[in-house]
């Protein structure tokens, strides 16, 4: 599967963005789909995954509340909604999909990334 990763700006703390993954490819609904973040000059990190038929979500305690994680089966779509920004959550945002039961919270488990869209949260 390809993704591509949308939605990225710059945004004022408190405010919303909405990311976007488009999936390419054969059976989308077998995959996982997460996003995970890099701050510059460290390593990425989970932000949210969701599995297969929507039924399970998890989140990062720093984003719990405040982030959302959708996907739409039919579209091929992840999406990611963010609210109240921080300017700690200025980053590159990357989705994901990883092929399994379940979805993972490493990102060493998966398999398929997108380019990445930079967010940047100014105070």
């Amino acid at each position: 599967v390809q993704l591509q990763a949308s939605g990225g700006g710059l945004v004022q703390a408190g405010g919303s963005l909405r990311l976007s993954c488009a999936a390419s490819g054969r059976y989308f609904t077998m995959y996982n789909m997460a996003w995970f973040r890099q701050h510059p000059g460290r390593e990425r990190e989970f932000v949210a995954a969701i599995n297969r038929n929507r039924s399970a979500k998890d989140y990062a305690d720093s984003v719990k509340g405040r982030f959302s994680i959708f996907r739409d089966n039919v579209k091929e779509t992840s999406e990611l909604l963010m609210n109240s920004l921080k300017p700690e959550d200025t980053a590159t945002y990357y989705c994901a999909a990883h092929y399994s039961q379940t979805y993972a919270l490493t990102r060493d488990r998966y398999d398929y990334w997108g380019q990445g869209t930079q967010v940047t949260v100014s105070s």
